[in-house]
């Protein structure tokens, strides 16, 4: 039995010491996943603490991960990601970028960094939901691609194949920006 999943039998059971010990593991893994959709700091701490409201409801109920825990702490991650933008659809907010300035940078190129950012996520918004996780888990959580496919339950193959079109779109969606 791997570690993961003794440390899910524990978890089952509502060992105090499992349950600190997967938020600990894995709040700054799904807070990273969670910022690289977003690009939101604060909507990011967010999903993490619901991703693991939800664990613990999902054990209390019987419903929570059976097999893989990373790969249902992720898949909850990616719907509550989901659910911040459909509510931040409903409701849009102007958001005022809080960062400090270095005092080598020039505001003219702070405000072309914030620019390309914005555009970066706008097209990653265009993704279907499929390639935008796979993008968030490859390159923002820098996963090698046999655990994406594991964790998203796909072949290696097809977890090449989502993200070489991910990456295509992303090109052909910032080259049309710039044109």
């Amino acid at each position: 039995m791997s570690d993961e999943h003794k440390l899910l039998a524990r978890a089952r059971c509502f060992d105090h010491d499992a349950l600190g010990q997967i938020h600990d593991e894995y709040y700054a893994p799904i807070f990273r996943y969670a910022l690289y959709r977003t690009d939101d700091r604060e909507a990011a701490e967010d999903v993490a603490s619901q991703v693991f409201v939800r664990l613990l409801e999902g054990l209390r109920a019987g419903t929570g991960p059976t097999t893989t825990l990373s790969g249902w702490l992720f898949g909850v991650a990616a719907h509550v990601v989901n659910d911040h933008f459909r509510h931040v659809y409903r409701t849009p907010q102007v958001e005022l970028d809080h960062t400090l300035a270095d005092a080598e940078d020039t505001p003219s190129a702070l405000a072309l960094a914030a620019m390309e950012r914005k555009e970066l996520h706008q097209a990653i918004a265009t993704l279907t939901e499929e390639q935008q996780h796979v993008i968030a888990l490859r390159f923002g959580q820098d996963m090698p691609i046999q655990q994406v496919a594991r964790m998203m339950g796909k072949t290696e193959g097809a977890i090449k194949q989502l993200q070489a079109r991910a990456v295509a779109a992303l090109a052909r969606q910032m080259k049309q920006d710039t044109q």
